[in-house]
């Protein structure tokens, strides 16, 4: 189940609001730009589907929004037990960054946790299966799918060198954790 905890950046045990409601969570965060929504309206595709299967079964979902947002391309990105270096693809996202485009993202299976540092709060996005988010290109961030990560997601990049991060260089993510290590 989706969800939306949000903290002051220097209180990561007390939240000022947690809710799983789909339109409050998107209300909470469409003031900074950042999209959520739920795609209820596709049976997924089986979670070894290949890639093509995955970005047929959404064409429509993604020409649609594509077109709203410029990108240029789309693709699938599978985390799971077997994922090589798992361990350090984590690692990777879970330092705080920013990108120079948009990061968008629809959970097709599994999900994670977006994490978004805004001013003087951190807003945790628990997202699940049928979720999209985009966070806006400069917004600090970071991501978790926990130790164990089996998701399926689809990508969507408006320049070709896809996921780029520039890191920030701060512990924040370490004070507040979405999934034990």
């Amino acid at each position: 189940m989706s969800s939306l905890s949000v903290f002051e950046d220097t209180r990561p045990g007390v939240p000022l609001l947690q809710t799983h409601d789909a339109a409050e969570i998107a209300a909470a965060l469409a003031p900074f730009g950042i999209r959520f929504e739920r795609w209820d309206a596709v049976q997924p595709p089986v979670k070894d589907a290949d890639e093509a299967t995955v970005l047929a079964t959404y064409r429509p979902w993604l020409d649609r929004l594509m077109g709203e947002t410029g990108a240029g391309s789309a693709d699938v990105l599978r985390v799971n037990a077997q994922t090589p270096n798992k361990e350090a693809l984590r690692s990777k996202f879970l330092s705080e960054h920013t990108h120079s485009e948009d990061e968008v993202r629809f959970f097709v299976h599994g999900g994670g946790h977006f994490i978004m540092h805004i001013k003087d709060r951190v807003y945790d996005v628990e997202c699940t299966q049928g979720d999209l988010i985009s966070v806006p290109e400069g917004y600090k961030h970071w991501f978790d799918a926990g130790p164990q990560p089996d998701m399926v997601t689809l990508r969507i990049f408006t320049h070709k060198e896809g996921w780029v991060a520039q890191y920030t260089g701060t512990d924040i993510a370490r004070q507040f954790p979405s999934f034990s290590s």
